[in-house]
């Protein structure tokens, strides 16, 4: 079974995922924040992380950058959730190692072709 990570400051947020993400038979974490997710990480490194931009103690984009930096073999796949939906927004996210990117409010057909373009569902 897939593993996901979701990094969401919004409790709602990681619900909704979550009910997408166990429909889609994963098996799912959440973090709060980057730091967290960062530890979660480090203690077990999921297949694809779902990550918010803008959160407390570490945006999604420090956590983005550190998680590439470390070099893991076992890098999962990256995907922005998030309402920064401008041009200059996408192509940081893309350019720090994010491999797809995903607006805010998405449905579950949006995610799962999301996950499959990023090979992991």
């Amino acid at each position: 079974m897939k593993t996901c990570l979701i990094v969401d400051d919004s409790k709602v947020i990681r619900k909704v995922a979550r009910h997408i993400l166990e429909t889609l038979e994963f098996t799912v974490e959440e973090a709060g924040d980057g730091r967290e997710a960062l530890d979660r990480c480090e203690a077990s490194m999921p297949d694809v992380v779902l990550l918010d931009w803008n959160m407390p103690v570490m945006s999604g984009m420090e956590f983005l950058k550190l998680l590439r930096q470390r070099g893991h073999e076992d890098q999962p796949k990256v995907v922005f959730c998030t309402t920064e939906n401008d041009m200059p927004h996408i192509r940081a996210a893309l350019e720090a190692g994010a491999d797809e990117y995903v607006m805010k409010p998405f449905d579950r057909e949006t995610l799962h072709i999301k996950l499959q373009l990023v090979g992991v569902a």
